[in-house]
């Protein structure tokens, strides 16, 4: 086999790896099944693979991803969850436009710091990290993302650096676009303590005549 026939074979190889991975595969990977960071990288000067993260590269024909960013800091943070103002975002129930990725991490983790996209890291404490998780695949890319009660009593829990108004309006977004689970709410308001911040809000909310149409 002439070098020239080599090569493709070679690079043949490594796309079958990468669609063996859903399209999706770390440098790191590569190497380790015994392709040399040339061959990987010739595949991206070819214009045949693009960078999603740090490391992380995909097939270039693949549909194209939904928010980078977002998927970007995903999978350079793993083990990270997506909180407050972006996962309000995220479920449709603010009409803010986070100017960081938020994202909550164990308390003794290493608060994820990132040049770009710009995050904004939390340090969140037994249940109140671990709990009301939901776990998306989004592009091959698993998204670890509160979710929406769980993500409201969070933003009770830091309304005086989110500010109330924004988490008053996520609660009435919530009332009107979800299914209204006030149980639900107060279970995580408990594990976050801010039930008897919250309560009354929630109490208010039930009360409110419904609207006529």
């Amino acid at each position: 086999m002439s070098g020239s026939d080599s090569a493709r074979s070679s690079r043949s190889e490594l796309q079958s790896l990468f669609r063996q991975h859903g399209g999706q595969l770390r440098l790191s990977e590569a190497l380790a099944r015994g392709y040399s960071r040339y061959q990987f990288y010739l595949l991206r000067d070819e214009g045949l693979i693009e960078p999603v993260s740090r490391g992380l590269y995909r097939l270039a024909d693949l549909p194209q991803i939904e928010n980078p960013d977002l998927m970007a800091a995903a999978t350079r943070f793993s083990h990270s969850v997506l909180c407050l103002i972006s996962a309000l975002d995220w479920h449709g129930i603010t009409t803010q436009i986070p100017h960081q990725i938020h994202l909550a991490v164990e308390r003794d983790a290493r608060l994820p710091v990132l040049d770009y996209p710009p995050v904004a890291g939390y340090r969140f404490s037994g249940r109140a990290f671990s709990a009301g998780i939901d776990r998306v695949d989004v592009d091959g890319i698993v998204l670890n993302v509160y979710n929406p009660e769980k993500t409201l009593a969070d933003c009770f829990k830091f309304r005086n650096r989110i500010g109330i108004d924004v988490v008053l309006e996520a609660l009435e977004l919530y009332r009107t676009c979800k299914t209204f689970l006030p149980g639900r709410l107060m279970e995580y308001a408990r594990i976050c303590r801010v039930a008897n911040v919250m309560a009354p809000y929630l109490e208010a909310k039930r009360e409110m005549p419904a609207k006529v149409l």
